[in-house]
């Protein structure tokens, strides 16, 4: 009898980890959240229990609308991960969401990838899996 290998499945974040376990629980309705300080108006991601800038502890959750720009990118073509090797070629980026915050994620259906996307704007869209939806981004 053949051996069957097992579907490749993404790798998915820990979910117990004190600082960032309310960012992820926010993926499951959705939301992406951030953090921004009460008393200086610094916008933090990823969530921590104080602020970079003033380093108080007045950090207030608010919710992006999921909209930004690519402010660099990269073309993955090679991957050694099981999941991700069945996906290449792919884009990875650091997006400047609208409110603020920088966030590393995938652009999805991106046909070109050699045509430059820096400055393109970009909306998030969910990839939802069990106890978790991971935010990634497509052009609009």
């Amino acid at each position: 009898m053949a051996d069957i290998k097992p579907v490749a499945t993404r790798p998915l974040p820990d979910l117990t980890e004190e600082d960032t376990r309310s960012f992820w629980a926010a993926t499951n309705t959705q939301r992406f959240v951030y953090q921004q300080c009460g008393s200086c108006g610094m916008v933090v991601f990823y969530p921590r229990q104080h602020c970079t800038g003033c380093t108080t502890g007045r950090l207030e959750e608010r919710t992006s609308v999921g909209k930004g720009t690519i402010y660099t990118y990269s073309v993955v073509r090679q991957s050694y991960h099981p999941f991700f090797r069945t996906q290449v070629p792919y884009v990875v980026a650091w997006i400047d969401l609208d409110e603020g915050p920088r966030f590393l994620s995938n652009v999805i259906g991106v046909t070109s990838p050699d045509l430059s996307l820096i400055g393109k704007r970009v909306e998030i869209t969910w990839e939802g899996h069990e106890g978790v939806s991971i935010p990634l981004f497509k052009l609009i």
